[in-house]
């Protein structure tokens, strides 16, 4: 029996893989004069400044309602992915950090926005001017929501908002550092825009959605994006919840407009592409523009007919992690740990996430010292029981891709009160699942490439997927969907842990094949995305 062909995106996994024998090979010097610059410009059309509701000094109208408006909007915006921080550099020129971390701080992903017609944005499309905290109306058109709805197939979550945010990528900006493993890391910056942006919507009371399934050919021109260079990533409709009512936080009445969100939530946030199995010879360089190729997405002029069936379908709540195996790695000899706790609490206003985004840093050192079992499990809680904090104000049923789809290890290194080792963590059960007892610090070091985050960091936390399973249920775009999610869980990580004073740091370079050998996760888990957490220095 002939042996079954690998997709694209498992041939693009494996020829991305860093290994000790060829990393070298893979690495080349870097020309600074030709980094690409993370901005883009728009020289024509209206600017609707934001830095002045960014302060509560702003004068408001006559009723105060548009001045609160655009004050909610603002923060949004910032706390989602805005400048946050400047940072010297040798050269001299200004270097400057946002909210959302990105991999070699080279910020691939635009922020637009898309507006139906709403009291603040008239209808068309705006771009988020990240450097001076801006929107340009850069293209008025009353039918250009119809436009995304069709794009969109009919997705409800559209029916029920005015206002959409549009995330895209210009892929070079990442590319010329990591060249074609640079695709795994758009998307898991992406994932950690999406997380801010789902907790910034908490933050400002908005209900944020997800979709990524739609017609890429579609979004790109109605974005009027150059294909060659940069596409689409995900849509995030955006329901203002003061639009009917204000809404206090910890309320258990929602209003219908809330309600209606609820419902649209959920409802296949992925869709399959086709799954590429006949593809060229490819060269290296390659790789990146032929996957991203292969994810798309063709017009489905059925799809509405389905979304209606779904809704019609859809239960009140959610479980984010009702596909989540209960028996994963239960075997009745491991030590098992429960993750049971306490909420992080964010502040009656949530000022504390607020301040946590706009703060958060990557850390550079870690001590060595070790991290108390406390803070674990507030971290994992934070992460993956959502539900958990909606007496805060926060979306308690998060839109992911396919949670199911992603498997947790915590490799334990110095954590108080737990044997060193690996742990799968189990979320619906709410356990840490002894599978490996060492201690794998050396090996930590050495998998992530040389990095001392991974020798000196307290726990490190393993996100990975059996792609193979994935491909089959969602085709060669489910690569996309993977990173995102992980990045999306990366992101809650990062806050979690910045929080509680904790330092952390992701990692998106690593020995792959090292990690499962080292680890003892079975080789069909491709490692996704790594985060490592620790005493700072």
């Amino acid at each position: 029996m002939p042996e079954a062909k690998l997709s694209f995106a498992e041939h693009y996994h494996e020829r991305t893989k860093y290994a000790p024998k060829t990393l070298a090979s893979k690495s080349q010097g870097l020309d600074w004069s030709t980094q690409p610059s993370p901005y883009k410009d728009y020289k024509i059309g209206t600017v609707y400044d934001l830095k002045p509701y960014l302060t509560e000094e702003v004068q408001s109208d006559r009723d105060g309602l548009l001045a609160s408006r655009w004050r909610r909007l603002s923060r949004l915006l910032f706390c989602s992915y805005g400048l946050t921080a400047r940072v010297p550099t040798i050269s001299g020129e200004a270097f400057y950090l946002r909210s959302a971390p990105s991999a070699g701080g080279l910020y691939p992903a635009e922020v637009y926005l898309i507006s139906a017609g709403t009291p603040l944005l008239s209808a068309g499309i705006y771009n988020y001017q990240v450097r001076s905290h801006s929107l340009i109306h850069f293209w008025q058109d009353n039918h250009v929501w119809s436009g995304l709805q069709k794009a969109c197939f009919g997705h409800p979550a559209l029916q029920d908002s005015r206002l959409a945010i549009a995330i895209t990528s210009v892929f070079y900006r990442s590319a010329w550092r990591y060249q074609d493993r640079a695709y795994r890391r758009i998307f898991l910056d992406t994932g950690h825009l999406l997380g801010n942006i789902e907790l910034s919507s908490s933050i400002e009371d908005y209900q944020a959605s997800l979709i990524g399934g739609f017609a890429d050919e579609a979004i790109n021109e109605l974005l009027f994006l150059d294909k060659q260079v940069e596409g689409a990533i995900a849509i995030v409709p955006i329901v203002d919840l003061q639009d009917e009512e204000r809404i206090g936080r910890g309320q258990e009445s929602r209003s219908p407009l809330q309600r209606s969100a609820n419902l649209a939530k959920g409802l296949m946030t992925a869709l399959p592409s086709t799954t590429v199995t006949s593809y060229p010879k490819l060269a290296d360089g390659e790789l990146l523009g032929f996957l991203h190729q292969s994810t798309q997405i063709s017009e489905q002029p059925n799809m509405p007919n389905m979304w209606q069936q779904l809704k019609d379908n859809q239960p009140e709540t959610q479980n984010p992690n009702a596909e989540q195996d209960l028996d994963k790695y239960n075997f009745p000899f491991c030590t098992k740990v429960s993750t049971v706790t306490d909420s992080i609490h964010w502040g009656d206003e949530l000022e504390m996430l607020e301040n946590t985004i706009l703060q958060r840093r990557s850390t550079r050192e870690y001590s060595g010292g070790k991290l108390e079992l406390a803070e674990l499990k507030a971290i994992l809680d934070f992460t993956y029981q959502p539900q958990h904090y909606t007496d805060q104000g926060i979306d308690g049923h998060p839109d992911y891709f396919d949670l199911s789809l992603i498997e947790t290890f915590v490799a334990v290194t110095g954590v108080v009160g737990l044997e060193v080792g690996c742990y799968y963590y189990a979320p619906k059960s709410q356990e840490l699942r002894q599978i490996r007892f060492k201690n794998f610090r050396d090996e930590l070091h050495y998998l992530c490439l040389g990095q001392e985050l991974g020798r000196d960091a307290g726990a490190v936390v393993f996100h990975t997927a059996d792609l193979q399973k994935a491909v089959e249920k969602y085709g060669d775009r489910v690569y996309r969907y993977l990173h995102m999610d992980a990045g999306h869980l990366g992101q809650r990580i990062n806050l979690a842990a910045i929080g509680l004073g904790v330092g952390v740091s992701g990692i998106a370079g690593f020995f792959d094949d090292l990690v499962n050998e080292v680890l003892g996760i079975p080789n069909d888990e491709a490692v996704l995305y790594i985060t490592t957490l620790g005493r700072p220095r």
